[in-house]
């Protein structure tokens, strides 16, 4: 695992994985990794989550130094 992360008020899957791992095609990875809570559409404040690890793609339209 890749850490943990704490919702806020109004968060969703997509928009965790987005904002915690780079893209909503995480998505799926990141309920994989928290099945206990998939029933949840919205989270409350103060939900923990735990954060998979991510294995980089690195894109190749960001310019050299932010690869």
């Amino acid at each position: 695992m890749n850490g943990s992360y704490s919702t806020l008020q109004g968060d969703t899957w997509d928009m965790i994985a987005h904002k915690k791992l780079g893209s909503t095609d995480q998505t799926d990875r990141l309920m994989a990794a928290n099945l206990e809570r998939v029933g949840n559409l919205i989270f409350q404040a103060g939900v923990q989550l735990n954060l998979p690890e991510v294995e980089g793609k690195k894109s190749k339209t960001l310019p050299p130094w932010k690869r």
